[in-house]
């Protein structure tokens, strides 16, 4: 140790004082991934700006993509969510490994747990598809729901989880009921499941299966279970459609090979015609962004808003 750190009478002018205390435990930022990521993810998770007074953990669970025997999607989620539990966290955010997220995302967050704290919600973003879709769902089996503009809050029945915030509270109450496996010598509880069966009626000869993706399966499980209701949100268990799309919150899919989803401007459609209010600037840009792709000059006409407030889809 350096003389010039001591004082005359032999001790440290500096002294380690260890925080006896427990770290916030308020959000787990969860990322399932295969371990590859494009360097565009990486700039825009990493580049977020970070609210003042904030906390956060982030939970980086590796899948394999092409082994049925490794882990899976809801393979990940489960375990990162059972961590979640297990550690106390209020919030869990899932951060998919191709779903860019839009500057001011971590913002975003902090003003909807403090002001608008409801219990599960995501952003926006379109399937890797072309043409791209939404993935905004209302009544199930039925395709995507259309009838919103950007910058709206949409009231929907299930969620896609690329960019998905979940009280813990309601993980809570899922763990508690779930039954255990195990995954790679981990006993886990299953909260999230990828819908796979297959069945042979001996009486009418017939067979069927069932098949679909771990996400929306788990929405339905929230509301057939009950588990806002279990979890101190009775008010979300009455709502026809309880879960939240915040399309503010835009973000981009994108592939191995850097293709951002939507490509070809499925997204216009969208475009509200008046662009007022606190999204203006956000509106505006992204028609711009839609003009520059198809060689089209920016005519964007920005307007006073009468009222500060996004539209809310009920």
């Amino acid at each position: 140790m350096p003389k010039n750190m001591k004082i005359a009478g032999g001790e440290y002018l500096g002294k380690l004082i260890k925080n006896s205390g427990k770290p916030q435990s308020r959000i787990m930022v969860g990322i399932p991934m295969t371990g590859l990521l494009r360097s565009e993810w990486v700039l825009a998770r990493y580049g977020q700006v970070i609210p003042c007074n904030w906390s956060q953990a982030d939970m980086l669970q590796f899948l394999d993509g092409y082994s049925p025997i490794q882990h899976t999607v809801a393979d990940a989620r489960n375990i990162i969510a059972n961590e979640a539990v297990k550690q106390n966290f209020e919030w869990l955010f899932f951060i998919d490994h191709d779903t860019i997220l839009p500057q001011g995302t971590i913002l975003k967050l902090n003003e909807r747990m403090i002001n608008d704290p409801v219990p599960a919600w995501s952003g926006l973003y379109f399937t890797k598809s072309v043409p791209a879709e939404p993935l905004v769902y209302r009544d199930l089996g039925k395709g995507y729901y259309s009838d919103w503009k950007l910058g709206d809050n949409v009231w929907t029945s299930a969620l896609p989880m690329g960019c998905t915030m979940i009280n813990v509270k309601l993980l809570k109450v899922m763990y508690d009921e779930a039954e255990e496996y195990i995954i790679n010598g981990t006993v886990l509880k299953r909260i999230f499941e990828t819908p796979a069966k297959m069945w042979y009626d001996v009486d009418t000869l017939a067979s069927g299966t069932i098949s679909g993706t771990e996400d929306i399966n788990w929405c339905q499980k929230v509301i057939d279970d009950k588990i806002f209701d279990k979890a101190g949100f009775p008010e979300y268990q009455k709502k026809k459609y309880p879960f939240l799309v915040d399309t503010s919150i835009f973000c981009r899919h994108i592939d191995w090979d850097g293709r951002q989803y939507p490509m070809n401007g499925e997204e216009a459609r969208f475009f509200p015609k008046g662009i007022t209010g606190t999204n203006a600037n956000f509106i505006a840009k992204l028609q711009d962004r839609f003009n520059m792709l198809n060689n089209k000059p920016a005519t964007v006409k920005l307007t006073k808003a009468k009222k500060s407030e996004r539209k809310n889809v009920k």
